[in-house]
Parts: structure tokens; C-alpha cells; sequence
């Protein structure tokens, strides 16, 4: 799954929005808890974490809208401690609201290999909004893998496949830290918490929202579930199948394999959740049928569909971030 095609449509619009410096305040540097809730007998074991602190920085970088919406850039160390250094701390936007609050408060996804004006973009109109949001960076992003060097090659999907499993555990069980750093927060509202995510970034919304209960709103845009079953026999796969299954590989090693990280195996999780599912008709990077799958899996709660493909929906992006704020603003 690539970026969207036409995110540049965006720009203008980003670049409209005003924005000024940061004032004179320093970082804020603290102390916070993760605590599960419940047992997490409905969480597989690589998606459980015990209970366990964790430090954070929050360093001010922009006031935006005549002081209405603030960024700050959040970093603290993954609970997983993989082999890229750079990897090992989790970074992330937080767009807050002015005043008070609580607010409600939504973690962000992005695409496959986007340039972040989209996530960004939401963040921006979720907190223009009233909405909290915290546009977190998953693992071997960006910020999260070396400028130089063969680390620099590392991305979260990868024809490695067990790279890739790890990579997406990885960023699960981050993003559960990072539902409890918003938990911390006293102008976040702990009971208004949600995930949302575009294209690869719903797949891992939608699976962070099946393991982390207190992510109690899922947002879906362009995404699914059901990865073996929708892409196996595609013809472009044609070369890469053969081969595998040469070295005595199968579809059904194949949905074994995937399983840990396809959202309709613990889709069932979502039934305690309240999901939203935004979908494209003539998708061709996410075939519709993967919506359909994860829709009924769920139990066939809202799905909006847009007749347009993959890349088209970046013209539905108004339509789409109303139905998002209406879903996570909802009491």
C-alpha cells in the first residue's frame, strides 16, 4: 500500500492554516504508568504488557489558529528493544485543543509511505475541533531509523516477513503505551480515547484497538482485514507464490503465518468497541471485500462507502474527517 496519489491537494491548504513560533516554554519532562485493564485473557500473549513506568519529553513546537490548536513533540522508549537503536523510542505529534478540556483524544496512523501532510492534516482538524490528537510515529518510520546506513533501508512492511510481524507487535504494544500516556494527560478525557489510521495505518488501528481496551472508538479509512485471503492468488503475486510455494509453502502456512497481525483474528474484540469503517467501492489497493470481511467480523456496525479507488478517496477527505469527528465527539 503506497501513499495516497493525490495528497498534494492537501498542501494548500496546510499551508493556509497559520501558524507562529513556540513560546519560551520549556520541555516538559515527567513520568507515567501503564496498567492494564482488566486481565487481558482476550489479548493474544505477544500483545500483552505488564504493568510497568515509563519517562516521556514533550517538547513545545507550534501554536496554530490564533493560539487555538498547540504541537508539541512527544518522545518515550518503546517497551520492545529491537535491534535498531534508533527504533527503541517512539515519537509522535500531539495536537491539543486550547483551554482545559477533558478532551476526547484519538491516536493517529499514517499511510505506507506518505510525506505526513495527511495524518498531520487530521491531527490539525481533530484539535481545531475540540479533539485531541496524537499522530504517533510506528516502528522503523521516519523518525525511527537511521538517516545513514543500512538501517536507513528499514521499513515496517518488508518482504521479510518476520521482520515485518515484529515490526507491527512492535508497534502495537507502543501504541498501548501511548493510550496511557494520553490516560495521564489531565486535560485528556480517559474515557474518550480512540484509534484511527489511513490505509496500512488502519490495519494497525484496527489491531491496537482490538488489544488495547481503553481504545474505546476505532476509526478504519481504507483498510481491512483479511490479508491471505484477499492477496494470495493476485497475479501480481504470481512469481514471488510460485517461488514460495517451491520452498514448500502454502496458503494455509501462509494465514497461519499472517494471522498475529490480520485484524479479523481477534476482530471479535472490536464487538466491545465502537467502530467506523470508511471504505472505497473500486478500491485497488485494498479490495473492498476486505472492508466487507472486517465489517461483519466486528458486528456490522457503520461503514460508509465512497465510489471512488484507493487514491480517488483523498477527494472524499472532508466528508470523511466529518464522519471521524462525529464518531470520536459522540458522548
Amino acid at each position: 500500500m503506497r501513499s495516497l496519489a493525490l495528497l498534494c491537494l492537501l498542501l494548500p491548504l496546510n499551508a493556509a492554516w497559520a501558524e507562529g513560533p513556540p513560546r519560551a516554554v520549556p520541555v516538559e519532562k515527567g513520568n507515567f504508568r501503564f496498567v492494564p485493564l482488566g486481565d487481558q485473557k482476550d489479548v493474544p500473549e505477544r500483545y500483552r504488557l505488564a504493568p510497568r513506568a515509563f519517562t516521556y519529553e514533550l517538547e513545545p513546537k507550534k501554536r496554530m489558529f490564533n493560539d487555538t490548536v498547540t504541537l508539541s513533540l512527544l518522545r518515550f522508549p518503546s517497551p520492545v528493544k529491537s535491534r535498531t537503536p534508533e527504533n527503541n523510542v517512539v515519537h509522535a505529534e500531539y495536537y491539543r485543543p486550547a483551554g482545559k478540556g477533558p478532551f476526547p483524544a484519538v491516536i493517529i496512523l499514517d499511510v505506507t509511505a506518505g510525506n505526513q501532510v495527511l495524518s498531520r492534516t487530521i491531527g490539525k482538524t481533530f484539535a481545531r475541533n475540540g479533539v485531541a490528537g496524537l499522530f504517533v510515529q510506528m516502528a522503523y518510520y521516519p523518525p525511527r531509523r537511521p538517516a545513514k546506513g543500512p538501517g536507513s533501508k528499514l521499513r515496517l512492511m518488508s518482504p521479510n516477513l518476520p521482520h515485518t510481524i515484529a515490526a507491527v507487535t512492535q508497534t502495537v504494544l507502543d501504541l498501548r503505551v501511548a493510550t496511557a500516556w494520553l490516560e495521564s494527560r489531565p486535560e485528556i478525557d480517559k474515557n474518550r480515547l480512540g484509534i484511527t489510521g489511513t490505509s496500512l495505518g488502519s490495519f494497525v488501528a484496527a489491531l491496537a484497538g482490538e488489544m488495547e481496551p481503553k481504545l474505546g472508538r476505532v476509526g478504519v479509512l481504507l483498510g481491512g482485514g483479511g490479508f491471505v485471503d484477499a492477496y494470495y492468488d493476485h497475479p501480481d503475486g504470481a512469481t514471488v507464490r510460485t517461488l514460495y510455494e517451491a520452498l514448500g509453502g502454502s496458503k494455509a502456512k501462509a494465514k497461519t503465518m499472517m494471522a498475529p497481525i490480520d485484524p479479523l483474528t481477534c476482530a471479535a474484540n472490536l464487538k466491545k468497541r465502537k467502530l467506523l469503517i470508511l471504505a472505497a467501492k473500486k478500491d485497488d489497493i485494498v479490495p473492498p471485500k476486505m472492508a466487507e470481511w472486517l465489517w461483519e467480523a466486528s458486528g456490522k456496525q457503520k461503514i460508509v462507502w465512497y465510489d471512488t479507488n484507493h487514491y480517488g478517496a483523498i477527494l472524499e477527505i472532508g466528508d470523511a474527517l466529518k464522519h471521524l469527528l462525529a464518531h470520536f465527539k459522540d458522548e
